[in-house]
């Protein structure tokens, strides 16, 4: 099998770990989104599109018009950029998703009327670098505000918690679990502890497998916090996260791929 990394980095560890599985029997290639236009040769049984950018998902588009896999999808990959789509298809599918307000812009949001109490600020459009805070008064929003007057915006409400976020993958079938202390708690970013999907509460499982139903996805991250005994909210959904330093990770992703590939030689759907 031929298997395709969309990627401008094939030694981030996820890939880099999934080659090492895959060379032995496999070729592993890899795209770069910026120079191999849309039609790269040589021809791959499936490819997995790990990077976001523009010229990243036109490459991806570009493939799958010529019937070619591509994991996950250009326009599931694509949906979960816009945070205001990504609210609206997950609370529509009955999704535990914290409700979302948009704005055009920043400048706009601090224009309006007093937000009521403590809110979520980030970019409306996902990408490595974006915009995440919790804003508390009129006085932070306008500072944040006039350090990104034009970014366009969602909020949510900031709902009470312990202060780690529930980091939750998918890679095909295999579900990885994760506590990682948020951006948002007083003391900032912290690290990510190992947990055990035992430990997760009852419907957390299912509920991010259901996620990865209404997305059509097959690699993905689910940040949850715990907004009261075991009561999850999802904050963010993420299309092909690292996923670092899960045990099996790796393996999950090099069985996938092969996966999609043989389904897609004798033509049957995928499962």
């Amino acid at each position: 099998m031929r298997i395709a990394l969309i990627t401008r980095d094939p030694a981030h560890p996820l890939l880099a770990a999934a080659t090492a599985l895959l060379t032995p029997e496999h070729d592993v290639v890899t795209l770069d989104p910026e120079t191999a236009g849309e039609d790269p040769e040589p021809r791959a049984d499936v490819h997995l599109l790990k990077a976001r950018t523009p010229q990243a998902l036109a490459l991806a588009r570009a493939l799958e018009a010529r019937g070619a896999p591509v994991v996950n999808s250009a326009a599931a990959t694509a949906l979960l950029q816009d945070r205001t789509a990504m609210a609206r298809y997950a609370r529509q599918a009955g999704l535990p998703f914290a409700d979302t307000r948009t704005y055009a812009t920043l400048a706009e949001l601090a224009d309006g009327p007093r937000l009521p109490g403590p809110v979520v600020v980030k970019s409306r459009h996902s990408r490595k670098h974006d915009l995440v805070a919790r804003v508390d008064s009129g006085e932070q929003l306008r500072a944040l505000a006039a350090a990104h007057p034009r970014e366009p915006v969602v909020v949510q409400e900031f709902v009470p918690n312990s202060g780690w976020d529930h980091k939750l993958w998918a890679v095909g079938d295999r579900l990885f679990a994760a506590l990682r202390r948020s951006e948002l708690s007083p003391e900032g970013r912290g690290p990510t502890l190992p947990l055990a999907l035992a430990d997760l509460p009852p419907g957390w499982s299912d509920m991010v497998r259901r996620a990865g139903e209404v997305f059509a996805l097959d690699v993905y991250g689910v940040d949850v916090i715990d907004a009261g005994d075991g009561s999850p909210l999802i904050v963010d959904i993420n299309a092909f996260p690292g996923i670092r330093g899960q045990d099996g990770a790796p393996e999950a992703l090099a069985a996938l791929a092969l996966r999609r590939a043989a389904s897609a030689n004798s033509g049957l759907i995928p499962g």
